[in-house]
């Protein structure tokens, strides 16, 4: 089996509409995983990253180039691929008519694991969600963070070698997206392989080993969090309130970008005092802070990861 778990080569997609441009949605992306990683695929909404997973994932047909699943490939051999994965689905539900001790069951002995390990895995992983009160309820009835929680334990439950899972932690509680950090860390300890797709840089920065930003269907980034950040060109942000029309006057202190009416500069602490002497002249508010994925993320893509 390959050391690789997953390797995408010029991955690319075109959907072709009827009477309306062709619309390019994943435009050459490359990336690779190794066994027993966390890797997060951050981006906007709309950048690409469901399309990427559901070809990953078998769902969908790549325009061109390749993506292997330890080796094999998922165009030629889905068949084989299919066994070694297990997806959450951006907006998944479970099945209306069963309850969530059903639906984990039901999943696990689908995928041909004996019944008593599939009892012991469905109660651990219920437990695990927090979803033992509404264990038994049918999940037309549960809320809408009550379902996710039930999805994300039917796949965590797979144990499968690979896990895809897209947004998983949307309209989730803090306290059910920690529980799902913790069982994705345990997993991994365990040899799994596990590829996020969200557009919460704290859960991307609190879960991945590396990170891949991508934007229009394109690769912008690829390292830890720490290298993003190490690499926009400092250690601080300068944000200055309504600096958006002069930008100008601090275009020599470092990078800047612009957000609405604000203007953020990363720099290094021995010109913050500069900047905001600068401001101070201009008769501008400015703060001053640690940069975050968040800045990095900006610098790197040229808007916020909440943007249209």
């Amino acid at each position: 089996m390959s050391p690789e778990a997953l390797r995408a080569v010029d991955v690319r997609k075109v959907y072709h509409g009827r009477g309306s441009p062709d619309v390019e949605a994943l435009r050459g992306v490359s990336l690779a995983l190794r066994r027993g990683e966390r890797i997060a695929l951050l981006g906007r909404n709309g950048a690409g990253k469901t399309t990427f997973l559901r070809i990953a994932s078998t769902l969908l047909i790549p325009t061109s180039g390749q993506i292997e699943v330890f080796g094999h490939d998922v165009v030629s051999s889905p068949e084989t691929v299919r066994p070694l994965i297990a997806v959450v689905p951006q907006e998944g539900k479970p099945f209306f008519h069963l309850t969530p001790r059903e639906q984990v069951y039901c999943y696990l002995r689908a995928r041909g694991i004996p019944r008593e390990d599939a009892k012991a895995r469905t109660e651990a992983a219920l437990e695990k969600m927090g979803l033992e009160e509404v264990a038994d309820r049918l999940s037309v009835t549960l809320s809408g963070g009550q379902k996710q929680r039930a999805m994300v334990a039917t796949v965590m439950a797979t144990e499968a070698p690979l896990l895809f899972l897209d947004e998983p932690t949307i309209g989730l509680d803090p306290f059910a997206r920690r529980a799902v950090w913790d069982v994705l860390r345990d997993l991994t300890r365990r040899g799994c392989t596990v590829l996020l797709t969200t557009h919460y840089l704290d859960e991307a920065e609190a879960l991945s080993e590396r990170l891949y930003i991508v934007e229009e269907g394109q690769i912008l980034f690829e390292g830890t969090a720490e290298e993003a950040k190490r690499q926009i060109g400092g250690t601080l942000r300068v944000s200055i309130e309504n600096g958006g029309n002069h930008r100008e006057r601090f275009a020599s202190f470092g990078q800047s970008v612009a957000e609405g009416n604000s203007l953020h500069i990363i720099t290094e602490p021995g010109r913050v005092h500069e900047i905001m002497d600068v401001a101070l002249r201009e008769h501008l508010s400015a703060t001053v802070g640690p940069v975050s994925l968040e800045e990095a993320f900006l610098t790197i893509v040229g808007r916020s990861i909440d943007a249209e």
